[in-house]
């Protein structure tokens, strides 16, 4: 069972700031940015990503570091297994 996932934010639009669309091995979904608000993340940042959460801001080193132990310990496809079935109604 995967806690984080590495994803990279696609976009953050203005107009909703409390989701943004992340993009985790190909696979594309909308996640909740409440936990980083004042964080202040942006298009191209990489965020740890649990259950549909962005739960804390990345590097990109520490996120490819993260996805090559994933796919070391054979979870890669379990990590993106668990990003497509994330959903939230655009409420």
């Amino acid at each position: 069972m995967c806690l984080a996932i590495p994803g990279q934010l696609i976009d953050a639009p203005e107009e909703n700031p409390h989701y943004a669309t992340v993009e985790v091995s190909g696979v594309r979904r909308k996640v909740n940015l409440g936990l980083l608000q004042e964080q202040g993340v942006k298009a191209g940042d990489w965020v740890l990503i649990h259950v549909g959460f962005a739960m804390s801001k990345i590097s990109e080193e520490q996120a490819q570091e993260q996805l090559r132990l994933l796919a070391m310990l054979g979870e890669a496809m379990q990590a993106r297994q668990e990003v497509e079935g994330y959903q939230f109604d655009e409420t």
